[in-house]
């Protein structure tokens, strides 16, 4: 009888062996299928962010006011000013509300009631090709295609990957 009830330890045993390893394999497969679903709601989101910015842009490089470069940077200018222009080795001080495409405001230093300093070397691409261009005293109004912004990169709660962005930028010194 000893040898019997070893038996069944045994088989029982690599029941139990089997049971988990077919667990962890489900849990497994269900995490590899939880990161798949994420990865293409991501993958979705990228392609729309990224459809509706370009529509977006397209529209608006045909208004009178607009003017559009060959980098995809668009900007309308709302008041020019009189000073010097920044290089790109200059910490500039300005005024500026960063929105979305959709309205919503995501940051603003207007808000904040305080300049924002920042070397203009060390933001987003489409900042340090505007400013570079704006007179001090400027206010323009800077449209930026995902890859002179954030590009693929989810930046903060609101600005989502591939977005275009909005600025409204006053260029009050460096």
């Amino acid at each position: 009888m000893t040898g019997l009830g070893f038996s069944i330890d045994k088989k029982i045993n690599v029941q139990i062996i089997t049971l988990r390893f077919y667990l962890r394999s489900a849990k497994i497969h269900h995490g590899m299928s939880l990161f798949d679903k994420l990865n293409k709601a991501k993958m979705d989101k990228l392609k729309a962010n990224l459809e509706e910015g370009l529509a977006f842009l397209e529209e608006n490089k045909k208004r009178p006011e607009v003017t559009a470069l060959q980098s995809g940077l668009q900007y309308e200018v709302i008041k020019m000013g009189e000073g010097p222009k920044p290089g790109v080795m200059n910490t500039v001080t300005c005024h500026y509300h960063g929105m979305l495409i959709d309205g919503r405001v995501f940051d603003s230093s207007v808000q904040r009631g305080q300049p924002a300093s920042f070397p203009l070397n060390r933001v987003i691409s489409g900042w340090t090709e505007a400013l570079q261009l704006m007179p001090i005293g400027s206010k323009w109004k800077l449209y930026l295609p995902p890859n002179l912004a954030y590009g693929e990169q989810q930046a903060g709660p609101l600005i989502g990957p591939n977005s275009t962005l909005i600025f409204e930028v006053e260029l009050l010194g460096f």
